[in-house]
């Protein structure tokens, strides 16, 4: 692809961005923003835009880029990811969506005070929050990274720099109300970024191969699983119970009028991400049957059009790749920075507008910054381990919170503290390669299975031994009345 027009493809999403954000006229009302608008955008955001918008910020860099390359590198294995990521949002119709929203609350920390009574339970859920959501903003820096450098040959540190800034410009002045209209329209562009290379690249793969296509395409294909079934069970675990405490996601059923249309949100996020999941994972496909496979499993989709595809129209194809993945990474950080924002501006500045533009600074320096002195190789790796930090903290505690009426704040950072510990701890011994090549290696790399039993354990003992609020049983009716 030509550096230039790959270039041009990043400028014209980062520029959408933000003429998006003005024209919804949130940078030109800035008098008139209030506490409502800048955290939950006035509760007044309708379901097909909601669902549109979470779209947007949860396809993240390890969905458009990863997935894909996780398929090349590990064939079947590489599958779950796209059943986990969809998959999480059922259990989000089920047991969170609807209760979350009637909670009232502005973010997780205020969810804590509101269910628990117990202000140092909102401080740790908020320091979970803190931490869970720098280290989900890092993938999206290096993927930026790595699509500025691959794409135009400019130094890899321009890609961090260039989403800290679109995201800066276009959530700090107006908060939850600048950002929803964006992120539901780059859903829509990430879908169509991948869509036109899949029927690009199928036809002409088709005109290669003739009736040949099919066989070649066949699962059988694919190279067989060398993942422990336990590790799989694991993995999958992480996924599903880790998207319950997507932060990001979670604030964005508080922008609902209400429950019943945080639950029609949540049905029509699980069609919209279904369908987004089929094109990564068909292009996976493509790269190993084509044997046009990068030698960067991340760098696949980027390249991959410029391997089949030749002339003008590989240019043109790769170029809107290249503005799909920039799309992905700008929506999800933009989605993050919103979401700690909440967290910040709540509990360290006040709650105010103000307070609140503090927060959406000071989240978006911090990964942005972090980016230019760390690097990551496989990003939905990465984001896996992430889900299984948050399924072992922020998930346990929500599903307590709004479903056990003897949950305690004392129960809350017991889980949390405990969770992180084992999950870290996991991973670490899993780096440090205790285990390799046996079954208990699987389970270091992919720890859920370990961490997130340890984590309700110590959420019910804590429980136990210090009950919650005498008034459980009226915030209960509160969460589960329509």
């Amino acid at each position: 692809m030509s550096a230039v027009v790959g270039a041009v493809a990043i400028g014209l999403v980062c520029a959408v961005t933000v003429l998006l954000a003005w024209r919804g006229g949130w940078l030109r009302r800035l008098g008139s923003r209030t506490t409502e608008d800048v955290y939950v955008a006035a509760r007044s955001v309708r379901p097909w835009v909601n669902a549109s918008a979470i779209g947007g910020e949860y396809l993240s860099a390890a969905s458009f880029l990863g997935v894909a390359g996780l398929i090349v590198a590990s064939g079947r294995d590489g599958l779950w990811y796209p059943v986990g990521y969809a998959a999480g949002f059922l259990m989000l119709l089920l047991f969170v969506a609807a209760p979350l929203r009637r909670s009232g609350a502005y973010a997780l920390s205020d969810f804590a005070l509101v269910r628990f009574r117990d202000d140092r339970a909102a401080r740790v859920l908020g320091y979970a929050v803190l931490g869970v959501g720098w280290l989900y903003m890092l993938p999206q820096m290096h993927g930026a990274a790595l699509t500025v450098h691959a794409v135009t040959g400019a130094p890899a540190w321009i890609g961090p720099l260039v989403v800290t800034a679109v995201v800066i410009v276009s959530v700090v002045p107006g908060g939850m109300r600048s950002i929803t209209l964006v992120q539901a329209v780059q859903y829509w562009i990430k879908l169509a970024a991948l869509l036109v290379p899949v029927v690009a690249l199928v036809l002409a793969f088709t005109a290669g191969h003739g009736g040949d296509v099919l066989s070649r395409l066949a699962p059988a294909g694919l190279p067989a699983s060398t993942q422990a079934p336990l590790a799989t069970v694991s993995l999958v675990l992480a996924l599903v119970f880790g998207t319950l405490g997507l932060p990001h996601v979670l604030v964005r059923f508080y922008t609902n009028p209400d429950g019943a249309s945080a639950r029609t949100t949540t049905v029509a996020v699980i069609g919209l991400v279904s369908a987004f999941y089929l094109l990564p994972t068909a292009l996976g496909f493509l790269a190993l049957v084509s044997g046009a496979a990068s030698e960067r499993p991340d760098l696949t989709v980027l390249e991959l059009p410029g391997r089949l595809l030749h002339g003008p129209v590989g240019v043109a194809v790769g170029a809107v790749v290249a503005a799909g993945a920039f799309a992905a990474f700008v929506s999800t950080s933009s989605g993050l920075c919103i979401a700690l924002a909440g967290v910040i501006g709540r509990r360290f500045f006040g709650g105010t507008v103000n307070g609140f533009r503090r927060g959406a600074l000071l989240a978006a320096l911090v990964p942005g910054l972090l980016a230019l002195v760390t690097s990551s190789t496989a990003l939905a790796g990465v984001i896996a381990s992430i889900f299984a930090l948050t399924a072992s903290t922020i998930a346990p505690v929500l599903i307590a919170g709004i479903w056990w009426r003897r949950a305690s704040g004392t129960g809350a950072v017991a889980c949390i503290v405990v969770g992180a510990a084992v999950c870290a701890g996991a991973l670490g011994a899993g780096a440090a390669g205790w285990g390799r090549g046996t079954m208990w290696g699987g389970l270091l790399g992919q720890p859920a299975l370990l961490s997130v039993p340890a984590a309700i354990a110590a959420l019910v003992i804590g429980s136990l031994l210090r009950p919650g609020p005498a008034d459980a049983e009226t915030i209960l009716a509160r969460l589960h009345t329509p």
